[in-house]
């Protein structure tokens, strides 16, 4: 099938647009710290306990720093200014094509890690600041065209002298994001109450939808591949919006379950109806077993057509369906909502939108998704709040059936889909939509699923805490800190080396520190002081400025680096 844009359907095996997933974990870290600037909005509001007096000062190490010698790292070539080692394009010919898995998570090998530092664009200048970033950057610091000539009628962006200039528009809302979201707002009450506070965008394209809920209190994560749509993602972080490189194809999005108040897709051309999994193909037998399994599915007929347990699609909404918590809302536009007035655009027949669409909402319905509304081109599914829908997934021919116990439902990085259904907790009942508290109490109050974390309590919610407000104003007092990230204006590492020296060297995470970072930003790096000196030497190799400074407890066991990268032009030595 071919769309109006002449690009093809909703099979990804066809070259149709999908969302590789990267994200390292200083990322995770930068983006919740910068984050977290917009939650302490409210630390006034807030009762803050004295955190330093329950900390006792440790006697002093009788162990000698680390000491590294001294060196300076290359810069990397130009064409590295966009190097991202986990989705890179130059990698992708090692991977297979099925279900676009050459763009999924693919790191190199530690033989293959560059040593060099990623020079920014030539012509980079400093960004535009937020709010104004929201809707233009500098042409220079993200120098594509791709999109601004071939979606240039759909306004998702346009190249004014030195600026991309971003009017909101997408493909389902060419004359602009803002009522569109205005009709989903009549949809979905809760969007304007503080009810739903998280959301998802899978293929956001350049991030007009995420870009416009953050003027409404809901903080999306835009989601969007390194494909042929040159630079998306690089838009989004540009001008400010949260976003990652993503891709729905064989492995979980990098998110526990009951992640998210609300999912969205805007002709995102996932194909959610479609990759039937038979059983067999979700476990990994040894290689003696097979003969059984085959004997045994031909007397009990399990590759049968009419067997819906073998083969009935949707591996995509059961992802979706993990990680938007019970009463979250799913919500899409395009094919095959209002296919009634749409498929003559979409190069296809009635007949077969008819048949997508009700394939769709049998699928969501087997999941326990209700229609919770729909007008227009906006459609929206509503996740059940309790648990009494799933029961009808035990009967022999159900499908998709119950995840067995086995199953870890928060477990993401790097976890195949299984054709099943992650039904939520029995134990959580205060984790559904209608049982949270409203934004912005919802900051502060202690989380029914922290007594699933290894030693969490309330008590040490609320103590962990009170003690990131007072790190967070302690670390205000070293610098002003601007709060726009280009990739990141701003990282905080808290004790990594300290815990994870035995399988992560320092040098490597510090040149990612600095691939994401960008110039003029700064990085918090909060160590043990016997790490501090080989943090310091490698940081003058990679070009920082940086000073030291005592923690908020003036103990002498850790130390606060504040480091600053420097602005500097590639000279366009060769690759190494």
């Amino acid at each position: 099938m071919k769309h109006k844009d002449g690009k093809p359907g909703s099979h990804p095996d066809k070259n149709s647009r999908a969302f590789p997933m990267a994200m390292m974990f200083v990322v995770l870290c930068g983006l919740s710290f910068y984050l977290g600037g917009i939650f302490c909005s409210e630390r006034d509001k807030i009762e803050v306990k004295d955190v330093a007096k329950v900390v006792s000062s440790p006697k002093e190490s009788s162990v000698a720093p680390l000491q590294i010698k001294s060196t300076a790292f290359p810069e990397c070539s130009s064409d590295y200014q966009d190097y991202t080692p986990c989705t890179d394009p130059r990698r992708w010919k090692k991977y297979g094509n099925h279900r676009l898995t050459f763009m999924e998570r693919h790191c190199p090998p530690v033989f293959e890690r560059k040593e060099c530092l990623v020079p920014p664009p030539e012509g980079y200048k400093p960004p535009i600041t937020w709010p104004k970033s929201r809707d233009q950057c500098w042409y220079r610091n993200v120098p594509y065209d791709w999109i601004n000539k071939q979606k240039s009628n759909q306004n998702w962006l346009r190249k004014e002298g030195e600026k991309f200039l971003f009017p909101g528009g997408g493909t389902m809302f060419p004359r602009g994001v803002g009522a569109y979201v205005d009709l989903m707002q009549d949809l979905i009450p809760e969007m304007k109450d503080g009810t739903v506070r998280t959301a998802i965008d899978t293929g956001c394209g350049v991030a007009s939808w995420g870009g416009d809920l953050l003027d409404r209190g809901i903080l999306t994560v835009s989601l969007a591949p390194r494909d042929n749509h040159e630079a998306q993602v690089q838009f989004a972080l540009e001008r400010g919006i949260p976003a990652i490189l993503g891709i729905i194809s064989t492995q979980r999005l990098p998110f526990p379950s009951n992640a998210f108040d609300m999912a969205h897709c805007s002709r995102c051309l996932i194909p959610w109806t479609e990759f039937a999994q038979r059983l067999v193909d979700a476990v990994h037998f040894p290689r003696l077993c097979l003969p059984i399994i085959v004997a045994y599915c031909i007397a009990t007929c399990c590759f049968s057509q009419e067997q819906n347990f073998v083969a009935s699609g949707g591996i995509y909404l059961l992802e979706v369906h993990r990680i938007l918590r019970p009463g979250g809302f799913w919500v899409l536009s395009g094919p095959p909502v209002n296919y009634e007035n749409r498929w003559r655009g979409w190069n296809t027949t009635v007949e077969e939108q008819k048949s997508d669409y009700e394939k769709l909402q049998e699928l969501l319905t087997s999941m326990c998704f209700k229609l919770y509304d729909k007008k227009d081109d906006i459609a929206v599914w509503q996740k059940a709040s309790d648990n009494s829908c799933y029961s009808k997934l035990t009967y022999p021919d159900a499908y998709p059936p119950k995840c067995d116990d086995s199953l870890e439902p928060d477990s993401a990085w790097y976890t195949p889909f299984r054709p099943c259904v992650v039904v939520p907790s029995p134990r959580i009942k205060k984790s559904v939509m209608e049982s949270i508290p409203k934004w912005p109490q919802r900051l502060h109050g202690t989380p029914e699923r922290i007594l699933d974390v290894h030693g969490g309590s309330a008590s040490a919610f609320k103590h962990d805490d009170s003690k990131w407000k007072i790190r967070a104003k302690h670390y205000k007092k070293c610098e002003a800190f601007s709060t726009y990230p280009r990739t990141y204006d701003l990282l905080h590492l808290d004790g990594l080396f300290t815990a994870e020296s035995h399988r992560c060297d320092m040098k490597y995470v510090l040149l990612e520190m600095d691939r994401i970072l960008r110039p003029a930003g700064h990085a918090i790096i909060r160590e043990s002081s016997y790490f501090m000196d080989a943090v310091s030497t490698i940081a003058r190799g990679m070009r920082w400025s940086c000073r030291g400074e005592d923690t908020e407890y003036g103990v002498e066991k850790e130390r606060i680096l504040i480091c600053q990268k420097k602005l500097w032009h590639s000279s366009n030595q060769s690759s190494r």
